[in-house]
């Protein structure tokens, strides 16, 4: 039996699911089991929508000062027990426990403070009709909505959701993936401690096929924020759109990084380079999986590159040294290693990686793949089309503006894409012309929470962060008074 059995929180109490059925949650660096969350059922989503629809109009009616407080004060103990959460969320993911440490729980904690903050200083519209009117606008919460948080970036996604929606006076049922539920399990049961209402926060844990699609489907639920596969969220939109439903999917990417001969290719920024397309082992939706180089540097840019690639060290995700842990899932594992085998069949040439790693000790049973780089494929090669989100990335030559702009846009994604270059004038230039949500010059995963995140074609639909946030999760009313 697993040492842990994770709970529900429905209506402020921490609970079983109501069959009492449970879901194996494993270790990639192991492939061992060490929890377990339950298999809620619609009967739980339904308990946990009518307790959020119940503390709604309370909850509404609660200043924003009030909420911002318990948003900064679950922030406190999130910080207050940082090393537990980074431990707790590499276990449970695969990731670095460094990287939890630098990145996860803090940006984690960042969230919850930003949209504390941001709720207090929002400010209503307001438009004056010369000599006839004032016009202003109220937004009033939603009432009960339902936020749904991917597996790579666990507790960091988690907050990013429910933080704008709880800042903004709405209720909240919330689920975590099944793979990865552990750190949200754990937020639960602070938010209790902290002191929300019974009500306001709900997490439920479950499948996406059954909790996931029962929490969609509610009639209670009058707005979904998701994040996860292209696939998934085209699902969630036909199921969404018959009840007009607001949604906000953030889905795939196949993110271009663009190298011009006369970037700046100092060892800070080469190593950024190859973060950005092997970070968290390559499970971030925003990780540059194709690598597009000016074909006058591309030889001696390959060298340097593959040799910092090389360098990367696969370990146990506890080790302070490791670079890349394990694959979140066996079937991740599986499908990563399908998509490198696709590329071999293609026609690619593996430069480096392209195995299974074994790992000795504790992780002789781990999910582990060398840092791959492939080159020798055209952009509408299925590899350079199909997003992998592993550690695995492809070299494409180019030789001007042109085709650096023919090939970036030439997928069906539209999440993110870097751009690295010297000359002021392209990096304007092509920002304006990359048809991605959002466009890096000369860095990588640079984030203001200020500013709208999300990506265009099967990439997403709307934008989160900042005050895209807080609209989303609220209604607006215009009221106009005749002078």
């Amino acid at each position: 039996m697993p040492s842990t059995r994770l709970a529900n929180l429905i209506d402020g109490r921490l609970q079983a699911p109501a069959d009492d059925q449970w879901l194996d949650v494993h270790e990639p660096a192991t492939g061992a089991v060490f929890a377990q969350c339950p298999d809620s059922t619609a009967a739980d989503v339904d308990a946990a929508a009518k307790a959020a629809q119940k503390a709604a109009p309370a909850w509404a009616a609660t200043s924003a000062e009030t909420r911002a407080s318990l948003l900064h004060k679950l922030a406190d103990l999130i910080e207050a027990t940082l090393a537990p959460f980074a431990e707790l969320e590499s276990r449970d993911s695969g990731k670095p426990v460094a990287l939890a440490r630098r990145l996860d729980i803090p940006r984690a904690v960042s969230n919850l403070r930003f949209f504390a903050s941001a709720i207090i200083g929002w400010e209503s519209e307001s438009h004056a009709m010369e000599n006839a009117a004032i016009n202003y606008t109220l937004r009033h919460p939603l009432g009960v909505v339902g936020c749904i948080s991917p597996w790579n970036l666990p507790l960091y996604l988690f907050t990013w959701k429910i933080a704008p929606a709880l800042a903004s006076g709405n209720t909240v049922v919330a689920k975590p993936s099944e793979i990865t539920p552990c750190s949200a399990a754990l937020l639960g049961e602070l938010s209790i401690e902290a002191g929300f209402p019974a009500g306001v926060l709900n997490i439920v844990q479950g499948r996406g096929p059954s909790t996931g699609q029962a929490l969609v489907e509610h009639p209670v639920i009058k707005a979904i924020s998701f994040t996860g596969s292209t696939r998934t969220g085209a699902g969630i939109a036909a199921t969404a759109a018959p009840q007009f439903k607001k949604i906000s999917l953030e889905m795939g990417g196949k993110n271009p990084a663009i190298v011009f001969a006369d970037a700046d290719l100092s060892e800070e920024n080469l190593d950024t380079i190859v973060r950005s397309g092997f970070a968290n082992q390559g499970e971030i939706c925003l990780c540059g999986s194709r690598l597009l180089v000016q074909r006058s540097i591309y030889d001696s840019f390959r060298e340097r590159y593959l040799a910092k690639v090389r360098a990367l060290r696969v370990g146990d995700p506890q080790d302070a040294g490791t670079d890349l842990g394990a694959l979140v899932s066996r079937e991740h594992f599986d499908k990563v290693m399908r998509c490198v085998a696709l590329a071999r069949d293609e026609g690619g040439r593996i430069l480096c990686g392209g195995d299974a790693l074994k790992l000795d000790g504790r992780c002789a049973g781990g999910w582990f793949i060398a840092p791959t780089v492939i080159e020798g494929l055209p952009n509408d090669a299925q590899t350079n089309q199909q997003e992998i989100f592993g550690p695995v990335v492809t070299l494409i030559p180019f030789d001007d503006e042109a085709e650096a702009i023919a090939l970036a846009n030439g997928t069906g994604y539209g999440l993110a894409a870097s751009l690295w270059t010297q000359d002021l004038s392209r990096a304007h230039r092509m920002g304006a012309q990359l048809e991605f949500g959002i466009v890096w010059i000369n860095c990588w995963l640079l984030r203001d929470l200020r500013t709208p995140f999300g990506g265009s074609k099967h990439s997403g639909v709307g934008r989160e962060g900042g005050a895209e946030a807080l609209r989303f999760f609220t209604e607006p009313r215009n009221i106009c008074i005749r002078y």
